[in-house]
C-alpha cells in the first residue's frame, strides 16, 4: 500500500507575512470640525430659539417681566376671540393668491423673451434681476408708496386717487411691488429653457405645431420641475410678508386693516403690544399652516409635474 504524503509549503525565515488590508483613516473628527460652526450655529441661532418661542407660546409675556404660564389660552384667543387675526388671515391668502401667479406669469414672459436674445441678453437679464435685490428694501417701499400715494405718479396717469389710501386698492398696491420682484424666478425660468432639448420644437414645428400649440405640449410640461420650485418658493415668501405692508401702511395695516398681513399684526402684537406670548403662538401657528400648504403643493404636483426622467410619470 502506498501512501502519498500531500506536499507543505515550508515559510522561511526571511518570507514576510501576507499584507493585511490597509485601514481607512478616520476622518469623522475632521468631518466635525468642519462642521462645527455649522451645527453651532443651528443650534444657537435656530433651534434654541424656535424652543424658546414655542415655550412662550404657551405663556403671557410682556418681555419686561417673568413668563406666566397660561396654557392654551393664546391660541384659543387667537381662534375665537380676536376678529383682527381674522381680518389679516385673510388679508394675507388674497395678497398670496393674487402676487405668486401673477409674478411667475410676468417671470415666464420675460425669460421666454430673454431665451432666444442674441446681443443684450446679459444686460437685460441683470437689469430684470435688480428689483429683486432692491425691492425688499425700505427705502424701495417708500417710494412705492408715494407713487401710489394721493397726488402720486399713479394718481396723475390714470386719476384714480392714491392707492394706498383706498381699502380695495391698497392691498393691490403692496402685490404690485412683489410682482415687480420677479428677477429672481426668471432667472430660474431662463435656465430650465435653456435645458429643454431644440429637437423638441424642431419636430414639432415639422408636425406644424405653431408656437402656442409648442409653448403648450412642450414649454409647460418640460419647465414644471422648475414651475413646481418657484411657486413654492415664492408661495413661502408670500405668506412672510412684511417690509412693503409696513412701509405702505405706515405700520398699521390700513386702511381699515386692508393691508394687515398676518407677519405684520404679528408684530403689531409682540413689539408694539408687548403680548410677545401672543406672538409666539401666531408665528407658530404660521409655520404650521406654511407646512400644510407646502405638503398639499407637494401631493397635487404628481398630477402635473413631469419629469423627463419618470416618462410614466
Amino acid at each position: 500500500m502506498t501512501t502519498t504524503h500531500m506536499p507543505t509549503t515550508v515559510r522561511g525565515e526571511g518570507t514576510a507575512p501576507p499584507a493585511r488590508p490597509a485601514r481607512r483613516p478616520r476622518r469623522e473628527g475632521a468631518a466635525w470640525v468642519f462642521l462645527s460652526p455649522w451645527v453651532l450655529g443651528a443650534c444657537v441661532l435656530t433651534l434654541l430659539p424656535m424652543a424658546v418661542s414655542l415655550y412662550l407660546s404657551f405663556t403671557d409675556y410682556d418681555l419686561f417681566d417673568a413668563p406666566n404660564w397660561v396654557g392654551l389660552r393664546n391660541y384659543t384667543q387667537m381662534f375665537t376671540e380676536d376678529p383682527r387675526y381674522w381680518r389679516s388671515v385673510g388679508a394675507t391668502l388674497t395678497y398670496v393668491v393674487i402676487a405668486v401667479p401673477l409674478q411667475l406669469a410676468l417671470a415666464l414672459v420675460v425669460a421666454l423673451a430673454l431665451k432666444n436674445m442674441r446681443l443684450g441678453k446679459a444686460f437685460y437679464r441683470s437689469a430684470f434681476y435688480a428689483p429683486s435685490l432692491l425691492g425688499a428694501s425700505m427705502s424701495i417701499a417708500l417710494v412705492w408708496r408715494a407713487i401710489f400715494n394721493d397726488g402720486g405718479t399713479v394718481d396723475h396717469l390714470l386719476g384714480t386717487g392714491g392707492w394706498v389710501n383706498k381699502p380695495g386698492w391698497a392691498l393691490l398696491a403692496v402685490a404690485l411691488l412683489t410682482v415687480w420682484q420677479f428677477g429672481a424666478p426668471m432667472v430660474i425660468f431662463l435656465a430650465g429653457l435653456q435645458q429643454i432639448p431644440g429637437e423638441l420644437y424642431e419636430a414639432a414645428e415639422v408636425d406644424g405645431a405653431g408656437r402656442w400649440r409648442q409653448f403648450l405640449s412642450i414649454t409647460v410640461p418640460m419647465l414644471s420641475p422648475v414651475i413646481f420650485f418657484n411657486l413654492v418658493l415664492q408661495t413661502i415668501q408670500a405668506f412672510q410678508v412684511f417690509t412693503p405692508a409696513f412701509a405702505i401702511s405706515a405700520g398699521k395695516g390700513g386702511p381699515a386693516d386692508s393691508t394687515l398681513f398676518y407677519t405684520l399684526y404679528l408684530y403689531d402684537r409682540g413689539f408694539v403690544a408687548s403680548h410677545m406670548g401672543y406672538a409666539s403662538a401666531m408665528a407658530w401657528v404660521l409655520l404650521l399652516a406654511i407646512g400644510v400648504v407646502t405638503a398639499v403643493l407637494f401631493r397635487t404636483s404628481r398630477s402635473w409635474v413631469f419629469y423627463a426622467s419618470e416618462g410614466d410619470r
